[in-house]
């Protein structure tokens, strides 16, 4: 559906595509989703679109917000919350899902349901779990209501690392050395889950990187240096997801590169280095959003370099199925190889975060960016495509 095609009434003036920014949710991801919802809501056309906030809470609860951006920052070193911004602590809001109807219903209890309109694309900045991972994407294809960023399937791939890794190596993409935990693999014979870190430790060496499988932001990730860290990183990552994942560290640079879809195909922006950060371990949750660690854009490699971590991060968007955008995290190791860490379906959208930074470097600056993702949610149907 393009924006100059939209259903109109008859003898009704032409109306602008309504476009629900969703955000918030049940992941532990919920405050920066809100902060990246302030952005976008913030940087928008209103002048092209008509929007509608809404919020997920963390208990899963879709509620309709106040359109104030500016509240939608951390303040004193705290995210803010849905609750903050929900027009009623009881209403909520209910989405469609019969594909002839985009109506927006609002319902509170012992008042008569209120109509919002119809919603022509969904801009969902849900990061994580349940909003990130192909749920919502199929709630919103049930629906028939078009959406900002990748599918079902390439969202459930690129949220679950271990298979995001396994589709890289069948397509030729090199990834690092890394060992799954899962959840049955743990309650089964947790010495026997622990024996196959501490092996996988001392064939690649220390330190290792103990992830949430499913997660992101850098959250419930531990640098674990010898065997006296390993159980509590274990149990931080599991307070985020049951399957974990380990990871050897790798030494080299981080290299981060930008996929964009565009009319005639998916480009690649140019890539920015994560420098290591003075005051962290590694480029953690406080490194990326509290303090605000500055990257290099444009990342000095030479044009060589440029081109082939640019034309491998279009090679992962397409070895996913991806839509509409993707960050691209690689190493650029000491030997002089790209190795791809993983993608974000999803990745962070603050004005601060790399891949906007990357985009501005490119020649697109933050609200073309928002412009061109809604538009190219409106020229794709959903369905099988």
């Amino acid at each position: 559906m393009s924006t100059e095609n939209l259903p109109q009434s008859p003898g009704q003036p032409p109306r602008k595509p309504r476009v629900a920014v969703v955000f918030g949710g049940r992941s532990s991801e919920h405050g920066i989703s809100m902060v990246t919802a302030g952005a976008v809501l913030s940087a928008i056309d209103r002048t092209k679109y008509d929007v509608l906030p809404i919020g997920i809470t963390r208990d899963g609860r879709w509620v309709l917000t106040a359109d104030e951006p500016e509240r939608m920052a951390i303040v004193d070193r705290r995210p803010p919350e849905v609750e903050q911004l929900a027009e009623s602590a009881e209403g909520g809001v209910i989405l469609p899902v019969d594909p002839a109807n985009r109506e927006v219903v609002y319902s509170e209890p012992g008042s008569v349901p209120k109509a919002l309109g119809e919603v022509d694309v969904v801009f969902p900045v849900l990061h994580g779990p349940y909003g990130e991972d192909g749920t919502l994407q199929g709630l919103l294809e049930l629906s028939g209501v078009p959406y900002v960023g990748s599918g079902v399937l390439a969202s459930a791939v690129g949220q679950d690392k271990e298979y995001m890794k396994r589709v890289f190596t069948s397509f030729g993409l090199k990834v690092g050395p890394y060992v799954v935990i899962r959840p049955r693999e743990w309650e089964r014979d947790e010495p026997a889950a622990r024996k196959k870190i501490v092996d996988f430790a001392g064939e690649h060496g220390w330190p290792l990187f103990v992830k949430p499988a499913r997660a992101g932001s850098s959250i419930g990730i531990t640098k674990v240096d010898d065997l006296s860290g390993l159980d509590e990183a274990i149990a931080v990552a599991q307070q985020h997801d049951p399957k974990i994942l380990v990871e050897a560290a790798l030494r080299g640079r981080e290299i981060e590169c930008g996929v964009l879809e565009f009319e005639d195909g998916p480009r690649a922006s140019v890539p920015a280095e994560i420098p290591p950060p003075e005051a962290h371990a590694y480029y953690d949750f406080e490194a990326k959003y509290i303090d605000s660690t500055p990257g290099i854009v444009p990342a000095p490699l030479t044009d060589e370099q440029t081109a082939e971590v640019r034309r491998l991060a279009v090679d992962a968007f397409e070895a996913v199925s991806c839509e509409g955008l993707v960050r691209a995290d690689f190493f650029l190791t000491e030997d002089g190889e790209f190795v791809i860490n993983e993608i974000n379906t999803l990745p962070g959208f603050t004005p601060i975060s790399m891949y906007p930074q990357m985009w501005q470097a490119s020649g697109i600056s933050y609200p073309e960016l928002v412009d061109r993702l809604v538009r190219a949610a409106l020229r794709r149907s959903t369905g099988l495509r």
